[in-house]
């Protein structure tokens, strides 16, 4: 008789579940929430971390990759200055909400105090049996915000979410609400320590009513050895408009995932994502989005710069329900590998039950124009700056997109400072 056992723990399973003996007092909630966290604690351990073997997960091994947690934390966290200057800042230093205004507008809570009160409890749970994302946070989650804006109401300042991590663990939660013919536009920031790595996720809840127009932008600008793990997750009613953006600059392991649901009819679904990487990083965007009614549209555009020894991934799966008629879906990934020792791998997939669509997908993989960068050398222009004005122009084009200058032009300095430093 074959009987099959489940291996040991890794180091790093092993210490995730130590984490939550020695945080178990400190974690808020009330019993409900208590029961929540112990469940998803105990399918993590059942199920360990996934592995090739579990599709979503093919190219992101992360039994192997997430091989240790790291240290304390050192207690240099602090806030900074905005992305753009003027405002509004939502601090979160080291995981903890801290005191913060907010536009006229918008209420806003700390989600410590949903895990006190036992409202978070419902929230607490897995997405599927493979959502090693909800159960590490769901686990761990110790505050965050909720963000609402009433019907009607447009918030006119930019809003940044700021988490400043320096080692350690964070874990946390952004649940937002737009109501009606709202309007906003709002940063998630993630900031590291160079010299204090630290593992961190983050699960983001989005709800956009009726026409309601928001661009929420993630800019990940982690320290080179930090680890998260994150996840978006947002339904669209009826001629809603949500134009994400995922700027990552940053991390040793990254997963970012996206899952969006397209429910109400008229809504429009725009993602930009710009990874730049280097080192030996490891960065996964993967994306599944559900056209589940008819007259909807998309649009993704997914570009990577890979250096040195980093490795990316992008997965993006579009969904069409058969009563999904009308659909135009695209979606495109572009990809500059500058070195023999990066690797890139792209798995675009189309699932589509309607017959009145127009629906497709494509990647590329290519180095920089030869004759380009020639064209500029010839100029005058060094080849090290010719080659920084060639993934600019690839980069920058995206973000360009954004309707306000001033993020423009600090999200182009957040990449152009990138590319001085891995230049």
């Amino acid at each position: 008789m074959n009987i099959q056992t489940k291996p040991p723990h890794t180091v790093a399973e092993q210490g995730i579940l130590d984490s939550y003996a020695q945080m178990m007092g400190q974690l808020p909630g009330d019993a409900p929430v208590t029961a929540a966290r112990d469940k998803l604690l105990g399918a993590f351990s059942a199920a360990g971390l996934p592995t090739r073997r579990i599709e979503s997960w093919h190219y992101t091994d992360l039994r192997n990759l997430l091989r240790a947690l790291p240290g304390a934390a050192s207690g240099a966290a602090q806030r900074t200055d905005p992305v753009v200057r003027g405002s509004v800042v939502l601090p979160l230093i080291q995981g903890q909400s801290a005191e913060a205004s907010t536009p006229e507008g918008m209420d806003l809570t700390p989600f410590i105090d949903l895990l006190a009160s036992g409202e978070a409890a419902k929230m607490l749970v897995a997405r599927d049996a493979d959502d090693l994302v909800g159960r590490l946070n769901g686990t761990f989650v110790a505050d965050g915000y909720r963000l609402t804006v009433a019907a009607d109401q447009a918030i006119k300042e930019l809003v940044e979410i700021q988490s400043v991590q320096s080692g350690g663990q964070v874990h946390n939660r952004f649940d937002a609400s737009f109501g009606a013919k709202s309007s906003a536009t709002v940063i998630e920031r993630h900031l590291g320590d160079e010299a204090h790595p630290g593992l961190s996720t983050a699960i983001t809840t989005l709800e956009l009513g009726d026409g309601a127009e928001v661009t929420w932008i993630i800019l990940q600008d982690c320290g080179v050895e930090d680890q998260r793990l994150a996840q978006l997750n947002t339904r669209l009613g009826a001629g809603a408009t949500l134009k994400v953006y995922v700027v990552n600059v940053g991390g040793k392991l990254v997963r970012q995932e996206l899952n969006v649901d397209v429910a109400g009819e008229g809504a429009h679904f725009d993602l930009r994502c710009v990874n730049l990487l280097a080192g030996d990083s490891h960065t996964d965007i993967t994306l599944t989005l559900d056209h589940n009614v008819p007259n909807t549209t998309s649009k993704e555009i997914v570009r990577t710069v890979v250096l040195d020894r980093a490795r990316g991934v992008f997965q993006g799966q579009i969904r069409v329900a058969q009563i999904a008629q009308k659909t135009d879906a695209q979606m495109s990934c572009n990809t500059l590998l500058l070195s023999d020792g990066g690797e890139f791998a792209a798995k675009p997939e189309l699932e589509i039950f309607a017959d009145d669509v127009i629906c497709g997908h494509g990647a590329t993989v290519i180095d920089i124009n030869h004759d380009h960068l020639f064209y500029l050398m010839a100029r005058g222009v060094t080849e090290k700056s010719a080659r920084a004005l060639l993934i600019n122009g690839f980069v920058d084009e995206l973000i360009e997109e954004l309707e306000n200058e001033e993020l423009i032009e600090a999200l182009e300095t957040h990449i152009a400072q990138w590319l001085i430093d891995h230049g």
